[in-house]
């Protein structure tokens, strides 16, 4: 699974895509120069229960360890799977 990442100064979003369409995605808006929230994740109806929107939630949270930011969850599905990993605390 190859996972992009988009940003421009107030935005942002990790994606998957295939045959040239978004299958998965995760937005979320900067705020300030040390946090990211997490407004919203979606899946394909085709791609549900493959894991995609968990590895998404993980791989902005390999993103947010790397640029040293903080991570405010307000997607539903991103604060469940925050709440059920612990190991992901250090970034909220």
């Amino acid at each position: 699974m190859n996972i992009q990442h988009e940003q421009t100064d107030t935005k942002g979003a990790f994606f998957v895509e295939e045959d040239g369409e978004r299958v998965a995605e995760m937005t979320y808006t900067k705020n300030g120069d040390y946090r990211i929230i997490i407004d919203h994740t979606e899946v394909s109806e085709s791609q549900k229960g493959k894991g995609l929107g968990k590895a998404l939630v993980y791989h902005a949270v390999n993103y947010a360890r790397e640029s040293n930011l903080k991570i405010l969850p307000l997607c539903p599905f991103a604060r469940r799977v925050f709440q059920r990993n612990k190991e992901l605390h250090d970034v909220t």
